[in-house]
């Protein structure tokens, strides 16, 4: 197979506020109004997650202690206005 075919996932661990950790794909990455974001889906871990729903999880990346860290998103309208640009790209890249 060629190495042109082949695809590797950036594939993230993020930890939530209970410890939990869970593997995320990077689907999109996107300055808005100054301001890192990203756009993840749940890492594919094994069949069952074909037949689950697939949320899109989007963070915000800010400097804490001089490292980047990804947090989530609490203002509404911030929220808002990322998750539409990245639910229309999500809708884009579906549709070709």
């Amino acid at each position: 197979m060629s190495e042109m075919n082949e695809y590797t996932p950036d594939l993230f661990e993020l930890i939530d506020e209970e410890g939990n950790k869970k593997q995320f794909e990077l689907f999109d990455a996107a300055e808005i109004n100054g301001e890192q974001y990203f756009a993840m889906l749940p890492a594919v871990e094994d069949d069952d997650f074909l037949n689950s729903d697939c949320e899109l999880v989007i963070l915000k990346s800010v400097e804490e202690d001089g490292e980047e860290i990804l947090v989530s998103i609490d203002d509404e309208d911030e929220f808002e206005t990322v998750s539409s640009f990245f639910m229309e790209r999500l809708q884009d890249s579906l549709e070709e």
